[in-house]
């Protein structure tokens, strides 16, 4: 049976040290994956947020999709376990953002008639 935490201060198949935490990197810097995590989590919340404002349905809708779509790229090249939760969050939010951004008017509700 695999073991899904390995204990502080054993190998790793690969030969580094590992950490013993399950948000444990691979010891190497993900610049493009933690922008990513940032953005589709700030993006989440905003959506998030002004989702609960029915005039707000614009911005919900709209940061809601480009955080699903911006998370679901972070989810493809996401390296670590860290990057894969963050993402996780970000995009559960954002899906909650646009899809009650789209019941409150959509993504041109009263711009376009």
């Amino acid at each position: 049976m695999a073991q899904t935490i390995r204990p502080a201060g054993s190998r790793s198949p690969t030969g580094r040290r590992a950490t013993g935490s399950l948000f444990a990197t691979d010891g190497r810097p993900h610049p493009v994956q933690d922008a990513l995590m940032v953005v589709t989590g700030v993006l989440g919340i905003l959506a998030f947020v002004t989702a609960m404002f029915h005039h707000l349905h614009l911005i919900s809708s709209w940061a809601g999709l480009i955080g699903i779509l911006t998370g679901a790229y972070g989810q493809y090249i996401s390296k670590t376990t860290w990057e894969r939760f963050g993402l996780i969050m970000g995009l559960g939010a954002s899906a909650v953002g646009f899809y009650l951004g789209m019941a409150h008017g959509g993504l041109f509700g009263g711009v376009i008639t």
